[in-house]
This record gives structure tokens, C-alpha cells and sequence, in this order.
């Protein structure tokens, strides 16, 4: 279930991405590009958050900030439950 939710998120940006070169239509390539924006920005809001649990990643901090931007709470909720 998580994959398939982190599956989607990917989905969103890349449509949106691929929206702004044309490739979409025009109305189906708005609604996608403000949905990723209100995803990131509340992905943002999410980091600030949850930064002190994002921190518990065993890896380089950049690359959770990274995750965080992208997957949000599928990222972190996990970090809060391990420690």
C-alpha cells in the first residue's frame, strides 16, 4: 500500500512535468501542475513539521529532506515509529 501511495505521488510530478512541454492538454496539465504544487507545499509545511523525526534517518540528512519533499508522511511516519 505505502509503494502504491509513493508510486502515485512520483506519478503526479512526473505528469506535471511532462505537462509543461505540451505534451498533455492544456486544462489536464493545470489541474496536474497545481496539484503537485499544493502536494509540495504541503510536503514543505510537513518537513518543517516533522523536522526532528526526519533527522532520524540513518542516511545523509539531504537525502531526507529529499524524501520528505517527495513522499511527505510516507517518509517520516515510519522514522517516528522505529525509534
Amino acid at each position: 500500500m505505502n509503494n502504491a501511495v509513493k508510486a502515485a505521488c512520483l506519478a503526479l510530478y512526473l505528469l506535471a512535468i511532462v505537462g509543461a512541454f505540451g505534451v498533455l492538454p492544456a486544462g489536464v496539465t493545470s489541474i496536474l501542475q497545481k496539484a503537485a504544487l499544493i502536494l509540495l507545499a504541503a510536503h514543505v509545511l510537513e518537513l518543517l513539521f516533522a523536522f526532528k523525526i526526519v533527522q532520524r534517518y540513518r542516511g545523509p540528512l539531504v537525502d531526507s529532506i529529499g524524501l520528505t519533499l517527495l513522499f511527505g508522511l510516507l517518509h517520516w511516519k515510519p522514522l517516528m515509529k522505529n525509534s
